[in-house]
């Protein structure tokens, strides 16, 4: 099924850490999936193997039909949007080189390009005169909406999405949050998103993935983790996020 993942058994150690215990995992189309849990839990690991950037110890992780590899990572990973906490742009190219790198790589059409580029600051609401500047030029809500584009350009089929927020201050990424739900479901592409908020969980995911020590402790919907805890630690979990966010949630749009 198109857009599909599945991760089957899989886990990875570096060094005498085990970062990932015999994961397993069905990521559905179309759906947003949110990867929560405390720091060191396996979740950006988890993503970071979902694109092929390091490789299961065992196991092995499936995109529609075929097992990501070296043989098939590279071809995989043009239908994979990636977007990182600072946005990983290239700070010697401006907003416009670094949202078309990977299509003039591939040999795209400069009107192809320039359209698109076109499309895509529309989708993210981002201005076209800032498309000439470069990252240092940008306010971190801006490299994350370029980030964004980027991932965008090739016309993925999966969007991962590490902490994509969590360096922004409170009213920029709230404005984002708002745009990128916005995205995700006008879109309908698969999304897996990496937070460490539980209330931003809630706002994205059609389902949350909660992690420790590198397994998956519980998934579901918010509700559902809510309603019918798997253990004491979910428990523990949502009221200390709770607790930090003094029961409140992100706004609706």
């Amino acid at each position: 099924m198109r857009g599909m993942l599945v991760l089957d058994d899989v886990s990875k150690s570096f060094g005498d850490t085990r970062a990932l215990r015999s994961i397993r995992l069905s990521i559905p189309p179309h759906r947003t999936l949110a990867l929560i849990g405390p720091s060191g839990c396996g979740k950006s690991t988890l993503l970071r193997l979902l694109i092929g950037l390091i490789a299961p110890d065992s196991g092995r992780i499936q995109f529609e039909s075929e097992i990501i590899s070296s043989d098939t990572v590279l071809a995989l990973r043009r239908r994979m949007g990636y977007v990182i906490q600072d946005g990983g742009l290239f700070p010697h190219l401006t907003a416009r080189e670094n949202v078309s790198l990977q299509a003039r790589y591939l040999g795209r059409s400069r009107d192809e390009v320039a359209s698109r580029i076109h499309q895509l600051a529309e989708l993210a609401r981002f201005p076209l005169d800032g498309l000439d500047r470069y990252p240092v030029q940008l306010s971190g809500g801006q490299r994350q909406r370029v980030s964004l584009m980027r991932s965008l350009m090739l016309d993925p089929d999966v969007l991962l999405l590490d902490e994509p927020l969590g360096a922004l201050d409170p009213m920029i990424r709230s404005e984002l949050q708002v745009d990128l739900r916005r995205i995700f479901r006008s879109l309908k592409k698969t999304v897996v998103l990496v937070t460490h908020d539980l209330a931003e969980a809630r706002y994205f995911a059609d389902r949350i993935v909660l992690m420790l020590d590198g397994r998956i402790v519980q998934e579901g919907s918010y509700a559902e983790l809510t309603a019918e805890p798997a253990d004491a630690f979910v428990t523990r979990f949502i009221n200390a996020q709770n607790t930090i966010h003094g029961g409140g949630e992100v706004a609706e749009s």
